[in-house]
């Protein structure tokens, strides 16, 4: 997903401003504006949109319905905790997705790249906003829910577990370096955090019922099994 031009709207810095650095160091391609008109006037460069509902001109169902007339743009909504209605119209109007704020990196990284995967015609690993599937293994996103063959994971997953499995589901069968997992679950680039990865992935196998689908390729990364 290297290079993927991304339009951020949103007009509070304090969310606008963390969440632009942390996809810039994901390999996104970037832009921020703090309005409806301006992300009118910048949707055609854009690869997908993160779109806020609450907007200072002009809110943020009524871009999404502007923005659905004219383009196929994805569209990812930002909404506020609580905003049931908002979250319900914004996939009428034709929204790919939505994400609840306070929301993490890991999450929205997630989602974004199983909405591209879905809309741009390639292999997705996901037919339904909020879900994420990798062979037997399904993840509830919003509902922070995983069932490995329909059957829910017992006993449940550990943040730090769930977040590592997320990060490697948002790309099944492709090897995930471990400082990119050290950086994207715990926010460090120290490289003595490797070993915690190896210690929460032991843990998270033997959980998965599984162990074969998480594989390691060593030197590498790990991937888990499409």
């Amino acid at each position: 997903m290297a290079g993927v031009r991304v339009l951020v709207v949103e007009d509070e810095d304090a969310i606008a401003e963390p969440l632009v650095k942390g996809l810039e160091r994901e390999g996104w391609e970037v832009t921020r504006v703090a309005t409806g008109g301006a992300a009118l006037g910048q949707a055609d460069w854009a690869d997908i949109v993160l779109l806020d509902v609450r907007l200072p001109d002009v809110d943020g169902l009524t871009v999404c319905r502007e923005l659905r007339a004219r383009s196929r743009v994805p569209v990812i909504m930002v909404t506020a905790r609580g905003e049931e209605v908002d979250r319900v119209v914004g996939l009428e109007l034709g929204a790919d997705d939505y994400v609840v704020k306070p929301f993490g990196l890991r999450e929205l990284v997630a989602r974004m790249r199983a909405v591209l995967r879905r809309t741009t015609g390639g292999e997705g690993n996901t037919d339904e906003p909020g879900i994420l599937r990798a062979g037997a293994v399904e993840i509830d996103l919003g509902g922070r829910r995983v069932t490995v063959g329909g059957s829910a994971v017992d006993p449940e997953l550990t943040p730090k577990e769930y977040d590592v499995l997320v990060a490697l589901a948002a790309q099944p069968g492709v090897v995930v370096p471990k400082d990119r997992l050290v950086r994207e679950v715990w926010g460090t680039s120290w490289y003595g955090a490797a070993k915690t990865v190896d210690v929460h992935v032991a843990s998270l196998r033997r959980k998965l019922g599984d162990p074969g689908l998480i594989e390691t390729i060593r030197g590498v990364g790990l991937r888990l099994r499409p």
